[in-house]
């Protein structure tokens, strides 16, 4: 073992407050890995939350992994030294339970590059009764875990917080110790919300196309989606504060789900209902962050929609304490939250039109029209903030040239109204291409074609230059079709990731796709039929295909749906 990388733990550990350290004998350990970097995961909230429900047991003790940063990873693989936690520095595959928490299509890579640091047999198939469980959870264990079936063990499906402590009950289960690997899989799978893919067999038809999902050992023919019904028995907010992460904040979860039905989001689809944490309890939180001198990060799917933002925001700022927040939606921000975020020193507003055409944010239910977005420039510039930032979706379902254009076209209206009030601030375009997720209304629509997607981008970055403080920012298209085809990916996917991993990671993927005569315009160009059976069709989100289906064909209609409401059974999460 190196002694300058577990020392760079060490040092960073004490940079740290809030992390636990048990004494050992007496707990079981549980290595909880986010696959991406300690700046990164540090700054995920789901992962403080997890990591502080593991903790609060009296028979589990939670220790971190990361990915370390690329001239770490080199020391490591050069000194043969295995990944270590950072709590004690213990290596990852001394530990009997390993979980990930999945938030990007892109971390997939990561997730095998961990373990193989780590000195972990990466396929789940080749583990032996001596080697660890590997779960994972998290939104992208949630929507669609088949691309990750090859090397996971068993998926938390849905929100973790009552569902890992489930998990956990089954497999501290003193009566469980004897059972062989399979036999304690086989319990766990009982778990609800717990997903074992080595039940399910995904079986395929002479064209290689998926034809049945048939399941063993009578295990539930579907895993229902976990969700927590009261947020307020659970706490959510910044468990470990370290100035090693994003925006150096202190993170409070205001709501959870969102009720808005944009087409899009898998959020909006897969963590229904909307629920909201009480005033009081949000109120009970911030004395911690005062005495941490912390600057308050609200979280949730749109601050704005939170019932009592202006009381909050009011608590806040009557406190001279600093707020920031995660989105919030042009249509039902308030005047009182924008000051608040001004006087924080706020100077950017991001705004989330998703497109410029009418059209197109019918299609995907946005509900935000340009008066909205021109209102909350003007509350920003009221309360001193000069410059705004937009988030636009490039590629959507029925999108023409003339979409394309009337996104141009509305950030010169909306850069022309900054300018006419007053504001001589940036306007930053931030486009990224659509991709069809699981569990939405789109998940039968095509991807645009990723050169069409290229030119649509050129097209806009030219029509925009002539105009000062207007800058355009893209996504690449590169990762793009890569997170298109984890999106939508099935079990053939798991091999290609595993092929690629051998040979340098997303890099090998187009590579690796030829290698398997897998063709990419089968998971990203095709428009998927209404009766095909999908990879996720083995997960129950509460809500049936049908209604999806429903959805989609409202949206080709340009018909909007109203938001959830109190009584509403129209999808079905609410029984």
């Amino acid at each position: 073992m190196n002694w300058k990388l577990k020392q760079q733990l060490q040092e960073m550990l004490k940079q740290e407050q809030g992390y636990k350290i048990f004494p050992g004998g007496f707990r079981k350990r549980f290595a909880l890995g986010y696959p991406n970097s300690y700046f990164v995961g540090m700054s995920n909230l789901g992962f403080h939350i997890i990591y502080d429900q593991i903790n609060n047991r009296n028979d589990s003790a939670c220790e971190r992994f990361f990915l370390p940063d690329k001239n770490l990873i080199d020391d490591y693989t050069r000194t043969h030294t295995p990944l270590m936690s950072m709590e004690t520095q213990t290596p990852l595959h001394d530990f009997a339970l390993i979980g990930f928490a999945i938030s990007f299509e892109m971390d997939y890579f990561n997730i095998l590059q961990m373990l193989s640091l780590g000195k972990v047999k990466l396929l789940a198939n080749e583990r032996t009764e001596k080697d660890p469980i590997i779960i994972a959870g998290g939104p992208c264990a949630t929507f669609n875990p088949e691309p990750l079936s090859l090397f996971i063990d068993a998926f938390i499906i849905g929100e973790g917080e009552e569902t890992i402590n489930n998990f956990l009950d089954v497999y501290n289960d003193p009566s469980n110790e004897n059972l062989s690997r399979k036999e304690l899989l086989f319990k766990l799978a009982q778990v609800p919300g717990v997903y074992v893919p080595c039940f399910y067999d995904h079986i395929y038809d002479e064209n290689n196309k998926l034809s049945a999902i048939k399941t063993n050992d009578d295990v539930p023919q579907k895993v229902s989606r976990q969700w927590i019904r009261d947020l307020d028995a659970y706490d959510g907010k910044t468990v470990i504060t370290t100035e090693n992460t994003e925006f150096n904040l202190f993170l409070i979860e205001t709501s959870r789900g969102c009720g808005r039905h944009c087409r899009f989001c898998m959020a909006g689809y897969c963590f229904r209902k909307p629920r909201h944490r009480s005033l009081d309890k949000l109120l009970s939180y911030l004395p911690q962050a005062k005495n941490l001198n912390k600057k308050v990060g609200l979280m949730g799917p749109a601050i704005s929609d939170y019932p009592q933002i202006n009381e909050l925001c009011s608590h806040i700022r009557n406190q001279d304490m600093p707020m920031s927040v995660a989105s919030f939606r042009a249509d039902s921000v308030t005047q009182e939250l924008v000051n608040a975020l001004a006087q924080s020193g706020q100077r950017t507003l991001t705004l989330a039109p998703e497109a410029g055409s009418e059209k197109i944010r019918h299609i995907i239910n946005k509900g935000i029209e340009e008066e909205h977005l021109f209102k909350s420039i003007s509350m920003g510039i009221n309360a001193g903030v000069k410059n705004y930032r937009l988030y636009i979706m490039v590629g959507l379902p029925n999108e023409d040239e003339n979409d394309i254009k009337a996104i141009v076209d509305m950030t010169i209206r909306l850069k022309q109204y900054m300018e006419k009030l007053g504001s001589k601030g940036t306007l930053t375009l931030s486009i990224n291409p659509f991709i069809a997720k699981p569990c939405t209304p789109f998940q039968w629509s095509a991807m645009a074609d990723l050169k069409q997607t290229e030119k649509y981008f050129k097209y806009i970055k030219s029509e925009l230059k002539k105009y000062k403080n207007i800058e355009v920012q893209f996504e690449s298209t590169k990762e793009s079709f890569i997170q298109g085809i984890l999106a939508r990916g099935d079990r053939k996917i798991s091999q290609v990731i595993y092929e690629a991993h051998l040979n340098g990671g997303s890099k090998a993927f187009k590579r690796a796709l030829k290698t398997f005569k897998i063709n990419a315009d089968d998971y990203l160009y095709r428009n998927f039929d209404k009766e095909e059976l999908l990879p996720w069709d083995s997960l129950d989100m509460g809500f049936t295909k049908d209604y999806l289906w429903k959805e989609l064909q409202t949206a080709l209609q340009e018909k909007h749906t109203i938001q959830c409401f109190d009584g509403c059974k129209r999808c079905g999460v609410c029984k």
